[in-house]
């Protein structure tokens, strides 16, 4: 069976088995089953079914702390991202919720990870602004090259000014780091490591970010690539190109994005906070291609007024903290969440 003809089935067989249940006005898209089958969260053509089961792990035997993002390399295994100075830094799933292995133990504050290459030539970017450093790695863990601040960018005088939360890769090998939690500068190194340019650095004008947390590369017209950057504690993300020119500011009121995600014509992203940092209240956001939210799993539906979104309100259950959103070839999530008292990632399976 194809994969959207099977996820159209299993989308109606949920569907028609929720049919019976009464749903109170307020689920802002959760149900709860009290015969203990799946909550369903999201709205429109982006509902699914919540295991929160999946990640689970020995903790005396595979821990975690704050688990910060994940990707999927070539041989459909997922790779995720761990702190602690006692435990591996990185854990690797297969898709059934399998650890697989787990390596590396000099990334104690692991967090952006990004991967590229073909086969058995691709590598990983591992971002840590605990060691203010940034690794490139093997799918194995052996380290091929170890970047710090860079010297040539004058905003900088000392290494621990240097916070690097995320990564970006382009097709030729140049890479861009975004110094999320240090002083907000993006640098473009060439596939050597060797710097070439930089742009931002902190501040409220277009050009400029409040907390530079995510980037990536986003290909969707392909005649102009360009660069999604987060600027997390604004609530927004903005658009550059390659040359560090800005294009566009997206404002998401009540969203502070981690990273955005490109699949197909949609924007994904984890919405760690929405209110404040001292309860959980986080969810996902799903954008079309014009830059409207389109669902919001684990929150209310999005609205609009006057062209404006309106802040999203949190389910009360579905996640604590996400922090990165990847997603599979079938339109499956998987969500790694922070200081959520040592919990491991969560499925979404799309209905």
């Amino acid at each position: 069976m194809k994969p959207n003809t099977r996820r159209i089935f299993i989308k109606k067989s949920i569907l028609a088995g929720a049919a019976g249940t009464v749903i109170p006005n307020y689920t802002f898209g959760i149900i709860t089953k009290r015969s203990g089958s799946n909550e369903i969260v999201g709205h429109g053509d982006f509902q699914f079914t919540v295991d929160k089961e999946w990640g689970v792990q020995d903790p005396s035997k595979i821990p975690v702390n704050d688990c910060h993002e994940m990707v999927l390399d070539s041989q459909g295994r997922i790779l995720m991202t761990t702190t602690g100075a006692d435990n591996n830094n990185i854990l690797v799933y297969d898709k059934s919720g399998k650890v697989l292995e787990s390596w590396g133990t000099e990334f104690p504050g692991a967090h952006g990870l990004s991967i590229m290459g073909e086969g058995s030539d691709q590598f990983l970017f591992i971002t840590d602004p605990d060691t203010h450093k940034v690794y490139k790695t093997t799918l194995k863990g052996k380290i091929l090259m170890t970047l710090e601040r860079p010297k040539e960018v004058s905003g900088y005088t000392n290494n621990e000014q240097f916070k690097p939360t995320e990564t970006a890769i382009l097709p030729n090998g140049d890479f861009y780091i975004a110094d999320g939690y240090g002083e907000n500068f993006i640098i473009r190194y060439n596939a050597k490591g060797e710097y070439l340019s930089h742009f931002g650095g902190k501040g409220e004008g277009d050009d400029k970010f409040n907390c530079c947390h995510g980037i990536t590369l986003d290909t969707r017209d392909m005649a102009n690539p360009s660069l999604l950057i987060t600027s997390r504690a604004s609530q927004e993300f903005k658009r550059f190109s390659l040359d560090g020119k800005h294009l566009e500011t997206i404002a998401l009121p009540g969203c502070s994005i981690c990273r955005p995600v490109i699949h197909g014509e949609h924007i994904y992203f984890a919405v760690i906070v929405t209110k404040t940092w001292d309860t959980w209240d986080g969810m996902l956001a799903i954008l079309d291609k014009n830059n409207k939210v389109v669902s919001f799993p684990g929150g209310s539906a999005p609205t609009y007024s006057n062209g404006v979104l309106n802040e999203p309100v949190y389910d009360g259950g579905t996640f604590k903290n996400p922090h990165d959103v990847l997603v599979d070839d079938d339109g499956n999530l998987y969500i790694p969440q922070w200081a959520s008292n040592k919990t491991y990632p969560i499925k979404l399976n799309r209905i």
